[in-house]
């Protein structure tokens, strides 16, 4: 068995990349240690990481789990599939580790030849290596910056959370209120269509009641006319010397007195005869202090 290639990564800069992407890759395992080696054509690969606090061992042949160990306990081959998300995540973790050792291996020979020319430039490059040493103390202090700002966020996305808790429970309260209100409204506008009936009856009631105003209005001007004739014909007829003199009139089928003196039976034919019509089978009239009354007395009554 020939040993290809082994990996630990323990770099500065992906704790800063790390720390910059927040949350999103911050669930990803921690690999201890990963190595590959070949037996004939097959890769066979051996990865030691750790999650919640287990420490897991895979062995991979050709990308395949082979093998599964938690705490040293080999996991049946039956029961891989409640792992296949986390292995396949892991995978994943360490072919971006892979690309990225691979750049920074091609980097490191950059800098080798670079290295080459630094040395031939070594008295500018003190001078730049000052101004690398301030700029990576900026860098330094704005990390403790950027990590000072990402605690104030974490707090105040905890603090949104609780705001949006309570907004949830506001948006209940407000959705149970509405309901009432809604129900209210369905009352109110029970009610209204209630009143509108009720005022369409008290209008119909108002048109009879000023119909038959207009009835008594036109009746009491008949009144008032019918009287006025009557008078001018008992004081015509000296049954009283002024109009003022008469206090009482009564006229029905069974006789007329004046101030309650009995008429004879002419007077009172002839009076009967003329306004037969108009006093139907009766009217009274009486004065007294200036106040006048009239009176008909309607099928005898």
């Amino acid at each position: 068995m020939k040993s290809i290639h082994t990996m630990r990564y323990l770099l500065l800069t992906g704790l800063l990349v790390f720390t910059a992407s927040g949350y999103a890759q911050k669930a990803a395992p921690a690999v201890h240690g990963t190595h590959i080696t070949k037996e004939g054509n097959t890769d066979i690969e051996e990865i030691t990481t750790d999650k919640d606090g287990k420490l897991y061992h895979i062995i991979l042949e050709e990308g395949k789990m082979t093998s599964l160990a938690i705490d040293g306990k080999e996991i049946p081959k039956e029961n891989w599939n409640e792992y296949d998300s986390f292995v396949k995540a892991l995978q994943e973790q360490l072919k971006k580790d892979r690309l990225q050792a691979e750049k920074d291996k091609e980097q490191a020979r950059r800098d080798r030849e670079q290295a080459q020319k630094d040395r031939l430039e070594a008295n500018k490059h003190r001078q730049q290596a000052n101004l690398d040493r301030q700029q990576a103390e900026r860098d330094r202090q704005q990390f403790l910056r950027d990590r000072e700002q990402f605690e104030k966020d974490r707090k105040q996305a905890d603090i949104d959370r609780i705001q949006a808790d309570k907004d949830r429970e506001q948006a209940l309260r407000d959705r149970a209120q509405a309901e009432k209100d809604r129900t209210q409204a369905e009352g109110d506008r029970q009610a209204a269509e209630r009143d509108r009936k009720q005022a369409d009856i008290d209008r119909a009631r108002a048109d009879k009641d000023r119909e038959r105003a207009e009835i008594d209005r036109a009746a009491a001007e008949e009144d008032k006319k019918l009287i006025g004739n009557l008078v001018s014909d008992v004081v015509t007829d000296k049954l009283v010397a002024t109009k003022s003199d008469i206090r009482e009139l009564i006229i029905d089928s069974k006789g007329m007195t004046v101030n309650g003196a009995q008429q004879s039976a002419d007077v009172h034919r002839r009076y009967l005869a003329k306004y037969q019509a108009a006093i139907k089978s009766g009217i009274s009239y009486s004065a007294q202090n200036g106040h006048v009354q009239i009176q008909r007395k309607w099928n005898g009554q």
